[in-house]
């Protein structure tokens, strides 16, 4: 069983269109599980009318608003699947998704060495999502494909069930905002993704969504985002990667109010001269707000 696992917060306007996407799946055997994080629109009344009309396996659970990181924490305490798979609330599934899917899991389903398997993320006229891939399958980390081989654009990761029971978000008190790359990363220090180049994911970047307001998000989130590009930081990448990933570091370290021994424990004295771009950085995100 596959676990199709949306977060979604005041998103009524947008939940049918991947609703019919899963009704018209030709896989049978997903459930949908959907958290609402504190939605004050119609969306719990609208989820109420999907499962009346019972057109696939439906189950809703509501938090208090707390971020999108808190509410797939929920989903995979609560997936009945053995894949993983999220799919955001504005976004919705090629007919063939979940059946394509399951296709190519099968052959690295009792396979350790892989901690899951990703499709492509495609705008709905068909084109990719940073631009077409030469491969018709593609075995390594995640971090490989962007560092290694230097794909570009968001894939559509499935990830086992069980593995993400082992790498659980961190709770940060007052910050509703992890990207979700902390735990992509730490996932691929234990195993691998089979990459495919099957269209099974549609999606439009909207102007509300996060995607367009990252670094205004990140900023009211640096600890999240210091852990992240500390993180980052260590991993065995190229130079560049790391590089960069420091001096994230700092541009949002400014934000924080951690103190300077905290700051620097995450990434050494060695890193304390990348302070100065980060610190323009941070200013250039100022100016833009």
């Amino acid at each position: 069983m596959i676990t199709v696992f949306t977060p979604t917060y005041n998103r009524a306007y947008t939940l049918r269109k991947l609703y019919e996407s899963l009704c018209r799946q030709r896989f049978r055997d997903f459930e949908w599980l959907v958290v609402d994080d504190g939605s004050r629109d119609n969306t719990p009344d609208l989820l109420a009318t999907f499962c009346r009309e019972g057109c696939i396996a439906l189950r809703v659970f509501r938090q208090e608003n707390s971020g999108k990181h808190i509410a797939i924490n929920k989903g995979v305490q609560e997936a009945r699947g053995e894949l993983f798979f999220i799919v955001d609330s504005d976004d919705y599934l090629s007919d063939d998704a979940l059946e394509t899917m399951w296709h190519y899991y099968r052959d690295i389903q009792d396979d350790e060495r892989f901690v899951g398997l990703s499709g492509v993320r495609a705008t709905p006229d068909g084109k990719r999502i940073g631009g077409e891939v030469d491969f018709e399958t593609l075995d390594c980390t995640i971090l490989d494909f962007t560092c290694k081989y230097h794909y570009r654009g968001d894939m559509a990761e499935a990830y086992k069930t069980a593995v993400m029971r082992r790498f659980p978000f961190p709770v940060i008190p007052g910050e509703k905002f992890c990207g979700e790359s902390l735990i992509w990363n730490r996932i691929a220090q234990v195993g691998m993704l089979r990459y495919t180049n099957a269209k099974w994911y549609i999606c439009e970047y909207r102007p509300d969504g996060l995607t367009a307001h990252i670094t205004q998000v990140r900023m009211h989130s640096p600890r999240y985002a210091m852990l992240l590009y500390a993180e980052q930081a260590r991993y065995r990448t190229n130079a560049l990667f790391r590089l960069k990933s420091l001096i994230n570091f700092w541009r949002f370290a400014v934000l924080s109010r951690s103190s300077w021994q905290e700051r620097i424990a995450m990434v050494g004295w060695a890193a304390l001269p990348l302070l100065l771009p980060g610190y323009l950085l941070h200013l250039r995100d100022i100016s833009k707000q």
